[in-house]
């Protein structure tokens, strides 16, 4: 089911009336449990929506992380190696599910491939798998809690109908933020009551995020998959703007999933962290990664890079961990060479060119830096977008060619349509501006506009999300990009 779809549209008013009216007739006891039962029904409805056969795996993965857990607990002050082999059986499981769902053909393509290279022609048939929508970000979820377990931080929880409503939480299931169980699962286990600035808040937020995919994102879109359809025919100018429009497309995209997500779980009562933070206003390709897909780079930063060793012992290691850590990622990304060498590419950058963006100072550093850090971070796009290793070099080959762009006529678009995109992108980046500006000189917002004036920006970006938003015939134009990781 998608955020942005006539069936979602009926689900969420729908769970949002039941959900606070049982709280209100049920005593405090029974209140909770009714609440997190109800709160796991609509999650396996919402995420079964798509293919039912997935809820097995769901549920699987979530008796097998319950059950080792509470072993973890038993176990870690005694029996070390137990508690030890209790983790191992909770990784090797939630991996292993990925591992085949995701990476099975991955491994058989660059076998058969590998092998092709030194002259040996093998014949390997790929396996007809489907991909289990948001696979990559419940199995973290999963891991998180018995990682944290086992290293004393967590205390496992008894009540399996809370915990397999933590995996499982609707708003956040497919795309994230990926949550940690320290945060989400104490909200779970306490009865939540109706507060209406959390629920107005996260309608303003929701409505936002929904502005920003339909009427920004989906219509870049359409431009994107024209661009990166016959890279090699492009004009320097128009590869230049294919890049700067997915980089926009993909940020707008996967910020407008998270301020969804964030906003429909502030209606019902609960927080989820922040996922992203004006990546574009960087300073640094570490300040960039502390900014984009932040609950995504936490849990690489503490249960990949600082178990490697981090920053700890000497520059030469250190650069090691980045690099294994952004090349995992990449592989987290997609089952493809092209996503290792994104990754590759953003972690040299931080390794390399962080250490030149700190001479720029004052104001030329926050001009030139952001300019640095997006351009870069555009390029190694082409790796990310490019239809493997041809389609992403022949877009970079494109780069280096002579010619402006010829966008409107190359894109098939009027005038309006095309004022139109760049006057949503002016609204959405002064948004972040505005914020920016604000978090820079560590004041709060003194003054709060009139009623009536927040009332009319509302009714603006509501009336342009039904007259300009981009409205797919089929699931596929409508889905959002994040899902397919």
């Amino acid at each position: 089911m998608l955020f942005n779809s006539i069936a979602f549209l009926l689900f969420l008013p729908a769970v949002f009336l039941a959900y606070w009216l049982m709280n209100r007739w049920t005593d405090r006891q029974h209140g909770l449990k009714l609440q997190n039962a109800f709160l796991l029904g609509v999650s396996y409805l919402f995420y079964g929506w798509w293919d039912w056969r997935f809820l097995g795996l769901i549920a699987f993965s979530t008796v097998v992380d319950y059950f080792a857990g509470l072993q973890i607990a038993r176990k870690r002050d005694g029996a070390k190696g137990a508690a030890k082999g209790w983790l191992a059986a909770s990784l090797v499981v939630n991996l292993g599910l990925l591992g085949y769902f995701k990476y099975a053909n991955f491994f058989i393509d660059s076998w058969v491939t590998a092998w092709s290279a030194v002259g040996v022609e093998m014949h390997a048939s790929t396996l007809q798998i489907i991909l289990p929508v948001g696979i990559s970000f419940y199995t973290f979820q999963t891991l998180s809690y018995s990682i944290d377990i086992y290293r004393n931080r967590l205390e496992p929880t008894r009540d399996f109908i809370s915990f397999a409503a933590f995996v499982s939480f609707f708003p956040q299931l497919v795309a994230g933020p990926i949550e940690r169980a320290s945060a989400l699962l104490p909200q779970l286990l306490k009865r939540r009551t109706f507060s209406d600035r959390l629920a107005s808040s996260g309608m303003r937020l929701a409505l936002w995020g929904m502005f920003k995919k339909v009427v920004v994102a989906d219509r870049l879109a359409g431009w994107v998959d024209v661009y990166f359809a016959a890279p090699e025919e492009l004009a320097g100018g128009d590869a230049a703007l294919a890049l700067v429009f997915f980089g926009l497309q993909l940020y707008l995209d996967f910020s407008a999933y998270s301020d969804i997500a964030i906003g429909i779980a502030r209606m019902l009562g609960i927080e989820l962290m922040t996922n992203f933070r004006r990546p574009y206003f960087a300073r640094s390709f570490s300040d960039f990664w502390e900014r984009w897909h932040i609950s995504l780079s936490s849990w690489f930063r503490d249960y990949v890079y600082i178990p490697l060793g981090g920053s700890r012992n000497g520059k030469w290691r250190t650069w090691r961990n980045v690099l294994v850590v952004f090349l995992v990622s990449g592989l987290w990304h997609g089952a493809s060479w092209n996503f290792v060498i994104w990754g590759g590419l953003n972690g040299l950058f931080l390794i390399a060119v962080d250490p030149l963006l700190t001479r720029f100072k004052g104001r030329v550093q926050r001009v030139v830096a952001p300019v640095v850090v997006t351009a870069g971070w555009c390029l190694s796009l082409a790796f990310f977008r490019g239809q493997g290793w041809e389609g992403a070099t022949e877009m970079l080959k494109a780069l280096m060619r002579g010619g402006g762009s010829a966008a409107v006529e190359l894109l098939g678009t009027t005038e309006a349509e095309w004022r139109l995109a760049w006057w949503s992108i002016v609204a959405v980046l002064a948004v972040d501006a505005w914020g920016e500006w604000h978090e820079f000189r560590a004041k709060p917002l003194s003054w709060s506009p009139p009623r009536w004036i927040r009332w009319a920006g509302y009714a603006v970006v509501s009336w342009a999300i039904v007259l300009f938003g981009i409205y797919g015939v089929n699931l596929d134009d409508a889905q959002f990009i994040y899902f397919q990781f």
